[in-house]
């Protein structure tokens, strides 16, 4: 491998962990590695350790300069948008939101104005951070103050495969622009099932396909081959620029610059040198997209069938030939690119596909037919009837397309759902990164010796003690649902219920058990707060992922058949049932659960399951926590009969996702929560949560969090003081003698 191949790896592995707060160390051990170069005359290390030393400084500046700018965004009145889709009330849409110097990206929740993709307009609204962007609520937009021709032009874009395309127009739109916001989640489940989701979105495959049929168009016209190359290298430029520039795109592009300028100097190179350019490329125009990840897949995707083609000539080239040798170099390039991106996907998507080596081989040439004719129902947009008629061509190539997959994921045993801890995925890291120097290297012993060892240390691993010393409770951001987990100061869980379903799938698979076991550490009880499906609908793949060690519900006849088949399953596995009766505790690791309702005499008569619904208060120390479900105003007023002493609560997970049917005035006056978690799907259709809900919980002095807003967040106490973590960034509550002031998490301290 050459050494510009090892920078490029150095650089990213640096910059990785500039972005995540390792600065002292990071720096600490690069000078050190670059004196220890300097002073024994080794140049090349020497190199690499100041390119360590670049890359940490770089990546700490970088997520800085981002947490700095996300705090002068959210003190902001006003806020220039760069509005990347139509606007209209009602709709959230994407844009870069700008104030002075300060950048960021952002999803704009428009409640006034109107503007279309390329528009610049000023507006109002509050900018809340996140990890990598943020979200503008209640946007107001006003005056158009210019606009930037090629997002109009992306957007254009966007209107016409709407038009040509129809139906079809969501798959057009994710395989021609990126933009897979509107593929229906079953669609997505398919994909990954079969390994083909990284075909759903730009990629390098894309681009480079899109590339070479112009080249091919232009030795058609019977131009000159060095003429052919600049042209589908400037053609693929303004292609990745008008589709947003994602970084995979970038990196292919790069990739094809420099392979054309080879090509022209008539210089050959090692196949690494591309990738390494390739990757290096955007990194160094955004740091930040070391953490993408299309972008990890492309360039793991490229450097595995690199290593595939290194080991192709090495173990088959001697033996085989012709069509044996064509279909064993395709097979191998596909196992490996698998088996090197396996971390990546398996943390990303939480499954592993064990078909997607033969998927690949068969969707493989139907994408390079599938490119080239979406990009020319693209091009002929201006003229809608041709590019009706070539989208019309393309729907047989795009239903073969979505066959594959569903042939691919509806093999037996297709996939593998597992949800790896954050160290898990590292140590599968080294060992794909084992298996790639192993296929390059001459004697591969030692690379073979170091993915020995990070299979040893997997196996170790589960033996390891987990757990922080302290409670924490996280709202889980399910969407339109439900999924509370409290965390022992020893690492286990409380789980209180696991989102929602759908019909190729369920929150609890997608997200509650990738989420629990990427923090580690045993689940000791699952609550189901009551049967209907945005709350059941996960429990199936809980029970079957996690096996906690009891499962306690509240028992209200009339569940459906998530419910009903949640149950079934935790006879099956042996999961002790309980029902859940007011006065029953549950005690883990200090943090004593106490079941306040429902009462079995209440609920006989009643129909609605939300007014039976598990109600919990959760203590340890002198913090309390209470866990509502959907409780509506009936089983608030049960509550305020039969409890009212024991609902005063630090922390209240707001009853039934915000809904006007919760949350009446005596029962928050009774909780006096200082903080309020409302778990809710982003724009659903239910209106959830209600104003005039925020506006009590603002009254009654209480900060709202909404995972709509923010996504997950997490509640951490030693038994005394209480914090806040939101997208990487926390802060402690207010004190209780300090009304807080608005309906908003409070704004983070300034670094």
């Amino acid at each position: 491998m050459p050494l510009i191949a090892v920078a490029a790896l150095v650089y990213a592995a640096a910059l990785l962990a500039g972005l995540g707060g390792v600065l002292v160390p990071g720096v600490g051990l690069s000078a050190a590695a670059a004196l220890w170069g300097a002073w024994a005359g080794r140049a090349a290390p020497a190199a690499l350790a100041v390119l360590a030393l670049a890359g940490v400084v770089s990546g700490a500046s970088a997520a800085r300069r981002t947490a700095v700018c996300g705090e002068r965004l959210a003190l902001a009145r006003e806020l220039t948008l760069l509005l990347e889709d139509d606007a209209r009330p009602g709709v959230v849409v994407p844009a870069r939101v700008r104030s002075g110097r300060c950048a960021a990206r952002a999803l704009v929740a428009v409640v006034e104005g109107r503007g279309a993709g390329g528009d610049v307009v000023v507006a109002r609204g509050l900018f809340v951070p996140g990890a990598r962007g943020g979200f503008v609520r209640h946007a107001r937009l006003g005056a158009r103050t210019g606009g930037v021709p090629l997002v109009a032009l992306r957007t254009a874009a966007r209107r016409a495969i709407d038009r040509a395309f129809g139906a079809d127009a969501p798959l057009a739109r994710a395989l021609l622009i990126a933009d897979t916001r509107t593929l229906p989640p079953e669609l997505r489940d398919r994909f990954a099932d079969a390994g083909l989701v990284h075909m759903l979105s730009i990629s390098g495959l894309h681009v480079a396909i899109v590339a070479g049929a112009i080249q091919l168009v232009c030795l058609a016209a019977r131009a000159p081959r060095r003429a052919a190359a600049v042209a589908a290298v400037a053609a693929t430029a303004v292609y990745v620029a008008v589709i947003g520039a994602p970084a995979p795109a970038v990196r292919s592009g790069a990739m094809l610059a420099m392979a054309a300028a080879a090509q022209l100097a008539q210089r050959p190179t090692s196949p690494w040198a591309p990738v390494a350019v390739g990757a290096i490329v955007p990194m160094a125009l955004d740091p930040a997209t070391v953490r993408d990840l299309g972008f990890q897949l492309s360039v793991v995707g490229v450097a595995g069938l690199v290593a595939s083609g290194a080991l192709a000539r090495r173990l088959l080239a001697p033996r085989w030939s012709g069509w044996r040798l064509t279909v064993g170099r395709e097979l191998l390039a596909s196992v490996v690119a698998a088996v090197v991106s396996l971390p990546l996907v398996a943390w990303s998507f939480g499954r592993v596909s064990l078909v997607a080596p033969v998927a690949n081989l068969a969707a493989g040439p139907l994408v390079a037919v599938l490119q080239p004719t979406l990009f020319l129902a693209l091009l002929l947009a201006p003229l809608p009837p041709l590019a009706r008629f070539v989208a019309g061509a393309a729907h047989p190539l795009l239903a073969a397309f979505d066959l594959a997959a569903r042939l691919a994921a509806a093999v037996p045993f297709a996939a593998l759902h597992v949800a790896p801890t954050l160290a898990a995925a590292w140590l599968c890291g080294a060992l794909s990164a084992a298996l790639v120097l192993a296929c390059v290297a001459r004697h591969p012993g030692r690379p073979l010796v170091a993915g020995a060892a990070a299979v040893a240390a997997l196996a170790w691993l589960p033996s390891l003690p987990t757990g922080s010393g302290t409670a924490e409770l996280h709202m889980i951001d399910v969407g339109q649902g439900d999924a509370l987990a409290v965390r022992t100061p020893r690492g286990r869980w409380l789980l209180f219920d696991a989102g929602g379903g759908w019909r190729t799938g369920d929150a609890g698979r997608a997200t509650v058990v990738p989420y629990i076991r990427r923090r580690g550490g045993d689940v000791a009880a699952f609550v189901l707060s009551h049967p209907h499906l945005d709350h059941v609908g996960g429990a199936a793949s809980v029970l079957r992922a996690l096996r906690p060690a009891a499962y306690w519900d509240a028992a209200f006849a009339g569940g459906g058949d998530a419910y009903r088949a949640s149950l079934a399953l935790a006879d099956t596995l042996g999961v002790p049932w309980r029902r859940v009766h007011p006065g029953d505790t549950l005690a883990a690791d200090g943090v004593v659960v106490r079941f306040l309702a429902p009462d079995s005499v209440w609920t006989a008569a009643l129909r609605d399951p939300n007014e039976a619904s598990t109600v919990a208060l959760v203590r340890f120390g002198a913090v309390r926590f209470l866990l509502v479900g959907d409780a509506e105003r009936g089983e608030e007023g049960w509550l305020l009969r039969h409890a009212a002493r024991e609902l005063r609560a630090d922390v209240l997970k707001v009853g039934h996702h915000g809904s006007r049917t919760s949350s009446s005035p005596a029962f928050l006056a009774a909780v006096r929560p200082r903080l309020a978690l409302v778990s809710a799907g982003l724009g659903n259709s239910y209106g959830h949560p209600d104003a005039g809900v925020l506006a009590a919980l603002a009254a009654a002095g209480a900060d709202v969090v909404r995972s709509d807003v923010v996504g997950s967040a997490v509640v951490r106490t030693d038994g005394h003081a209480i914090t806040l973590e939101l997208n990487g960034l926390e802060w402690p509550l207010a004190p209780a003698s300090v009304p807080a002031s608005g309906a908003s998490p409070p704004a983070p301290p300034r670094r």
